[in-house]
């Protein structure tokens, strides 16, 4: 029997197995997806938000502003790429100023620092490609970006150094109460928990209707986005936001990063929750409703569109809490936006309340909580020369469009979590990423997990099960006597 089950290894689950980690329990997490981060972390926004939108007193307001500085230290801990670039919600008229006041009101009580309303000369002075009929801006320049997934991923690479489990591609289909815990079936065999929290995101009413009545129910919301080309990265500076409304914080422009630009998203309810699929009227009106912001962008150099899907539920704040007619068992559900940014500073307080339910929290003596990450791009030419000389690998260059080389490949292949997929290897260390989105180190990716795990090429998928690169061969070579 395990000390605590985490069901689903996204932002959420892989931040709270990081916080178990540091405590002497047995933790397992279940995903039953072959890699973490594969659901809504791996397609959002990507925006750490400063916490002025939140109305005071939800949950979400009050673990957004902790969350934001918690992002900031995980990230320097864990050679995470993350920039605090501010963020400007913009005003085209008075009521839209009035918008501004209010989100200035709440930030203000929600602790969000060094606010400011700025006036339109103000605005653009710090971003002149914005629109010049703006009345002015909010201003948070707490705000930043993140990779997501590599968060998660580094977070949960560090929970396993400490001896939290994984289990890949396994779902839970079946939960039972009992008297010492929780009885969880799934596709490979039974667990025995004493604690599980449910963090699984899209499905998580389906898990919490497995041991506990019904209390609330999750619609998939699907956001559609533009990612732009490097040569797109400077048309803003800061993350820029729209008036929010009644479906959402509207449509961003934003940096990315890794030095693209993102343009999105839009919001509507899709009937699979599984569903990502763009469309055409969906990234019209993306690139419709952006220009409003920002008429600079060139989306001629879109290198690609994506869909990401929003857990939406009937009740407007995150659902987190034990269920009170199965004690032991904790939800972290409709986990929507601001979700990434609050995912750190929801998992510290679930940790807490775990150890008020009787869960005994004996810190580790000794505890990982940092992670070194060779990112070759970023090293000077000596750093680079010495690190070739120390491991040739390291000079061979794979992706040419992110200058990632052999070695970083082969150090993300040998990670914890253990990537399976080529676009398991992308997410680790950004191969595949850039304009030609994977069409030349695609193929040599996939040579070199194949030579790594000693694996058929044809074992390897693209990203997720059944996605097949290779299925076969097209030429036999025949001994010519």
């Amino acid at each position: 029997m395990v000390d605590v089950v985490i069901i689903g290894a996204g932002i959420v689950g892989c931040s709270l197995a990081y916080e178990l980690s540091k405590y002497q329990l047995s933790t397992l997490v279940l995903e039953k997806e072959n890699d973490v981060a594969c659901g809504t972390t791996k397609a959002n926004s990507a925006i750490v938000h400063a916490g002025y939108d939140p109305h005071p007193g939800t949950k979400m307001a009050k673990y957004n502003v902790e969350g934001n500085r918690l992002i900031e230290e995980l990230a320097k801990k864990l050679s995470v790429p993350y920039k605090k670039v501010g963020s400007f919600v913009l005003a085209f008229d008075d009521a839209d100023m009035d918008t501004v006041r209010d989100l200035y009101d709440r930030g203000v009580k929600n602790g969000v620092p060094d606010l400011q309303i700025l006036s339109a000369a103000e605005t653009l002075a710090l971003e002149p490609n914005l629109n010049p009929q703006i009345k002015g801006a909010l201003y948070a320049p707490s705000a930043g970006i993140v990779s997501p997934w590599e968060l998660a991923i580094a977070m949960m690479d560090t929970a396993m150094k400490n001896g939290v489990q994984l289990r890949k591609s396994c779902e839970v289909t079946g939960m039972e109460k009992t008297e010492e815990g929780f009885l969880l079936h799934t596709g490979t065999g039974d667990i025995a928990a004493r604690y599980v929290v449910n963090a699984a995101g899209l499905y998580s009413d389906e898990v919490h209707n497995m041991v506990s009545a019904p209390s609330f129910t999750i619609t998939a919301n699907r956001g559609q986005y533009y990612l732009l080309d490097k040569n797109q990265g400077d048309v803003v500076h800061h993350v820029i936001f729209q008036c929010p409304s009644k479906v959402g914080k509207g449509v961003l422009v934003s940096p990315t990063v890794h030095g693209n630009l993102i343009v999105g998203p839009d919001a509507n309810d899709v009937s699979g929750r599984d569903d990502v699929s763009t469309t055409r009227e969906g990234l019209d009106f993306v690139m419709q409703a952006a220009s409003r912001s920002c008429d600079k962008v060139n989306y001629r150099q879109s290198i690609r569109n994506f869909a990401g899907n929003r857990a939406l539920s009937e009740i407007d704040d995150f659902i987190i809490g034990e269920a009170p007619d199965a004690k032991g068992f904790f939800d972290i559900a409709g986990i929507k936006s601001p979700g990434l940014t609050s995912a750190p500073a929801i998992a510290v307080d679930v940790v807490r309340m775990l150890g008020g339910a009787g869960l005994p929290l004996t810190p580790r003596d000794q505890v990982v909580d940092r992670r070194e990450k060779i990112t070759f791009r970023e090293l000077s030419p000596k750093e680079r020369a010495a690190l070739i000389a120390k491991d040739p690998r390291y000079g061979t260059i794979i992706c040419r469009c992110e200058t990632v080389t052999e070695g970083e490949i082969i150090d993300a292949i040998h990670t914890p979590t253990a990537p399976r997929s080529v676009d398991a290897v992308k997410r680790r260390c950004n191969a595949g990423m850039g304009r030609c989105q994977g069409g030349f180190c695609g193929p040599r990716v996939l040579e070199i997990l194949s030579r790594e795990l000693q694996l058929d090429p044809r074992e390897i998928p693209q990203d997720k099960a059944g996605s097949a690169i290779v299925i076969g061969e097209t030429k036999v070579r025949e001994d010519i006597h």
